[in-house]
């Protein structure tokens, strides 16, 4: 017999909040069913109303708030509840930073059954807005009329704005001023149902170091009409613009950018600097988006690996070499692996850029590479990993044990499979000794972190 969920859609019902999920959710339990409320905090007591009911679960919506959280605060950007760009302004920021280092422990214990690693106390910032030095945003229209801001939750549905609050104040001006010089020549945006239009995308790069701006036009073809005209009115409006670029993608996709990539005007990279170490940042490189946090997260990973300058370092998912390079200043020698060509381009170009020639890139799986290394008579004292949220294949992981460092240093933008990966690893001998959240995305759920382990 099929059991009956205990709540009823459209019914409305009395509860505490008990706990929140790791995309920001309330939840509470009616008898003993968890109910997902968005906006609802940690010790709240509400009256919420089904919305939806799965055999497991149901989704609520918060009607009246009778006990509120003393994390609550008051969200100050005006589309917070419509855009799905952050989930935690309702939350205090020290309310969010212990509700960040929470999902770490949480996911450490229930994915990877680690329940004695100390979880330190989440990094943050002293002015946690403007931070994004990077910001990709869609364009589309509405009745007629050009809008861009980012998508609603769970949604495609564009929420037209022209502030963000998290991402630099250049990107709004020069997004509002792609937005009224598109209407004016004519440009039209994309319709991603009828594959018709031009104007996909604006991404908008700034340096913190140099102030440089890059604004990067992404079409679903290469007419893009009064290109020139565009450009001039961007160039008129921003001193500090180094880059205008045209990418294409042709492509019915999500995916935002295309294979090709043109100038438009100026240079086709932005320097920064971090800690010193100078990048060149092009229009399709991966480069951590909150500056100051990023020193800090590798300020961390520095610490852990405890290089003395004899150390041979191996760095799997190096990318543009931003982590090698930190490290290369106090290693004998960082051999960095990345499977995306361009990348180790830039990786190879950014050793040159700091002089440093103690670090060298080769593109290719790290699974591969790494014991080709192996094989030539390089032994690693110390690993790094930075993967994507997917985290680390296991033949990768294997393949790390197999090659005995003494330390392992997990960078990881994603604790589920943070949490995973560090269980198989620890199958393998290697004790996570402990883990330092960092803040990187201020007001969003998401989370970074730093993990030791070494050789048990």
């Amino acid at each position: 017999m099929k059991q009956q969920a205990p709540v009823k859609k459209n019914e409305q019902y009395r509860v505490l909040v008990e706990d929140l999920t790791h995309d920001g959710a309330g939840v509470a339990k009616i008898d003993g069913f968890p109910v997902f409320i968005k906006g609802a905090l940690l010790r709240e007591e509400a009256d919420i109303k089904i919305v939806q009911t799965k055999k497991n679960f149901a989704f609520g919506r918060l009607l009246t708030l009778h006990e509120t959280s003393e994390n609550r605060t008051d969200p100050p950007c005006p589309v917070f509840q419509r855009c799905g760009g952050c989930q935690l302004q309702h939350l205090t920021y020290s309310g969010q930073l212990a509700y960040k280092q929470n999902v770490v422990k949480e996911a450490l214990a229930r994915i990877g059954g680690l329940t004695d690693v100390p979880v330190h106390e989440t990094l943050g910032m002293t002015d946690p807005w403007r931070y994004r030095n990077k910001s990709q945003i869609p364009i589309g229209e509405q009745k007629g009329k050009i809008v861009s801001g980012f998508y609603a939750e769970r949604s495609k549905d564009i929420v037209d704005t022209d502030e963000c609050l998290i991402q630099h104040s250049d990107a709004d001006r020069a997004m509002n001023l792609v937005k009224a010089a598109a209407s004016e020549l004519g440009i039209r945006a994309y319709d991603p149902q009828k594959h018709k239009g031009q104007l996909r995308h604006v991404v908008i790069r700034h340096a913190k170091t140099t102030d440089e701006l890059m604004i990067v036009l992404i079409t679903k073809d290469k007419g893009l009409p009064n290109k020139k005209q565009l450009a001039e009115k961007l160039c008129e409006t921003f001193p500090n613009l180094k880059s205008i670029m045209h990418n294409v993608n042709p492509k019915r996709t999500n995916v935002i950018f295309g294979e090709e990539t043109n100038i438009v005007w100026g240079e086709s990279v932005i320097y920064d600097e971090i800690n010193g170490v100078r990048f060149a940042i092009s229009a399709r490189s991966f480069y951590q988006v909150n500056p100051e946090q990023t020193d800090v997260l590798y300020g961390k990973a520095l610490e852990y690996a405890a290089l003395t300058g004899t150390e041979t370092v191996m760095d799997a998912y190096c990318g543009i070499g931003t982590i090698s390079l930190f490290l290369a200043g106090r290693a004998r020698r960082v051999y960095g692996v990345e499977i995306v060509p361009d990348a180790v381009d830039d990786a190879k170009r950014n050793a040159e850029i700091n002089h440093i020639e103690n670090a060298d890139f080769f593109v290719g799986e790290a699974e591969s590479i790494m014991p080709w290394w192996q094989a030539q008579g390089i032994r690693a004292d110390v690993i790094v990993v930075d993967p994507p949220r997917k985290g680390c294949d296991e033949s990768l992981l294997t393949t790390m044990a197999k090659l005995a460092p003494e330390r392992i240093v997990y960078v990881s933008c994603n604790p589920a499979t943070l949490a995973r990966d560090l269980s198989i690893l620890a199958e393998k001998g290697y004790e996570t000794k402990e883990v330092q959240p960092v803040d990187m995305f201020p007001h969003t759920t998401h989370v970074e972190c730093v993990a030791l382990l070494t050789f048990s």
